[in-house]
């Protein structure tokens, strides 16, 4: 019996190095990709990274828009090509894009008279047997196919599939960013005439081309984040964002809405600690003519105004539990009555909620289901506070700078060494949000074009017992809420009584939280044999 234990606990420990190993190989890729501006640099990083790790003698990426379809990239073309849309979208690139799972094509079946994968026809030529199609996520208005070609037949096997999978949300806002800086350089320079034809640049489009999707920061935790995003966008799952104020969880919310298939959709938006008790019902749920005082005409609530996209609940904490009990039955039932109706409403909605708080003492406390809250649960993004992330400091304030100059219409160039220096040692207990205010009180009262003080409240130099327990990170947080966890259930992480259960994970990867904070069997078995 023990030794068939220590097997199938060598079996999961290396399943589990294998999946650690493939998660750092996304992120390098990833990271690679998001540092992109333009197709010579993408080129670069297909040919280094991507192309060694895929094991494939040729890349070709095409992309469509009104079913108007465009070699984008291929690596075998060396020279000038023909990059003008075709009419129409081929059967290769239409297989793909209806296909949830990688599409393999044996090019012997692509003889050139099938004019119609004239990128077949090529790769064949020169010595190209198998091609692997795979549909990247929709970003926008382009559909985007990217296919590896082999010289070689070989199995496109799970683990590749696992990692085409993890970095294609980033690979496909790279070539959406690319097409749409081209579009900007076209805009810039064409004529007056040719404006006419080009779609209005948005304020939310340029600003995505800042940062990853708008989020602006370098770090390791910021980067982790990113990782989520493009983990979760594609799909439906629930997610539950977790920050203190100020740490710009709207902004989370609106990139994942953005990478995910509903962004041709607008993402409905409720605060749900701004509206009255009496009022967010109605808001969220809607009502019938007639059913209370002042309901003068029948209104639509804001998950019917979001079916089919994304509804942002912000401070899902201070929803009321009799709220709480209706929201449990939309995520359950995806259903939902007006107030003094009678017809059930079906919707299809994509619930992204967000806290400041910590539902596990809200729950412990009575102010919060534990069932609705292992409803929403099903993903959660811990933001990092602007203190446990300085290095980003330094952007962020760039980007507020630039920000802020065409807000105010003055000219500040940058800020002195003092600055920057004061800046990144504050402990911002309002976070990004305070920062943004503190820039733009600074450059309305800067005397000169650098910004050389700034007036920082005293009361946030001084520490606090309050601050000392801010400081603690959360990896330091999370470590000792999930040893705490275990000890409770005795050690347990599987089944019914597991700690797995409790903390709305799997099993698995609570075993690779627990072994990427440095939690060893040895921290809490002895604590539980004690018992």
């Amino acid at each position: 019996m023990n030794k068939q234990s220590d097997q199938n606990v060598d079996v999961m420990r290396a399943r589990l190095q294998e999946m650690q190993k493939d998660h750092l190989v996304i992120l390098s890729i990833n990271t690679a990709f998001a540092k992109v501006l333009d197709k010579k640099h993408f080129s670069i990083v297909l040919n280094q990274s991507f192309k060694n790790e895929f094991l494939c003698d040729g890349i070709m990426v095409l992309t469509a828009k009104d079913h108007k379809q465009q070699i984008f990239y291929s690596s075998l073309i060396t020279g000038a090509y023909d990059d003008s849309p075709s009419d129409s979208l081929d059967i290769c690139f239409e297989q793909c894009m209806q296909s949830p799972e990688p599409v393999t094509f044996y090019l012997k079946d692509f003889s050139e008279r099938k004019a119609s994968v004239p990128y077949f026809t090529l790769a064949k030529k020169l010595g190209m047997h198998m091609a692997v199609g795979f549909c990247l996520p929709s970003v926008g208005d382009h559909k985007t196919v990217i296919f590896l070609l082999y010289k070689n037949f070989t199995e496109f096997n799970g683990r590749l599939e696992r990692l085409l999978r993890g970095i294609s949300t980033q690979l496909s806002i790279t070539i959406r960013n690319i097409l749409f800086s081209e579009m900007l350089d076209t805009f810039h320079t064409s004529a007056s005439d040719s404006q006419k034809d080009i779609k209005p640049v948005r304020k939310d489009e340029v600003r995505n081309q800042e940062g990853f999707n708008g989020i602006i920061g370098n770090s390791e935790a910021m980067q982790h984040i990113y990782e989520q995003i493009s983990q979760v966008a594609s799909s439906l799952s629930s997610v539950i964002i977790y920050g203190e104020t100020g740490t710009g969880k709207e902004l989370i919310a609106q990139a994942i809405h953005e990478l995910s298939s509903s962004s041709h959709h607008s993402m409905i938006r409720i605060n749900c600690a701004s509206i009255p008790a009496n009022l967010i019902e109605s808001e969220l749920f809607g009502h019938e003519k007639g059913s209370f005082t002042g309901a003068t005409e029948q209104r639509k609530g804001k998950f019917e105004q979001a079916n089919n996209s994304t509804i942002f609940l912000d401070e899902i904490g201070e929803l009321p539990l009799a709220l709480q009990g209706r929201l449990l039955r939309v995520l359950q039932e995806r259903e939902i009555e007006r107030i003094g109706g009678n017809n059930t409403i079906k919707v299809n909605v994509r619930i992204i909620a967000a806290t400041n708080r910590i539902l596990e003492k809200e729950i412990a406390e009575g102010r919060f289901r534990s069932d609705l809250f292992y409803r929403l649960n099903v993903f959660p993004i811990h933001l990092p506070a602007l203190r446990d992330r300085k290095e980003d400091i330094p952007l962020l304030a760039d980007y507020f700078l630039k920000k802020i100059n065409l807000k105010t219409g003055k000219k500040i160039n940058g800020f002195s060494q003092k600055v920057i220096h004061a800046m990144s040692e504050n402990a911002w207990p309002g976070n990004i949000r305070e920062l943004e205010n503190m820039i733009e009180r600074s450059i309305l009262t800067a005397k000169d074009s650098t910004i050389r003080k700034m007036d920082l409240p005293e009361i946030f130099g001084q520490k606090t017992a309050d601050q000392d327990f801010q400081i603690k990170t959360l990896h330091q947080m999370e470590k000792e809420h999930i040893l705490k966890t275990v000890e409770k259930c005795k050690g347990r992480i599987f089944g019914p009584q597991g700690a797995a259960l409790l903390l709305g994970l799997p099993a698995t990867t609570l075993i690779s939280k627990m072994q990427k904070l440095g939690i060893q069997k040895g921290h809490f078995f002895n604590k539980s044999n004690e018992t």
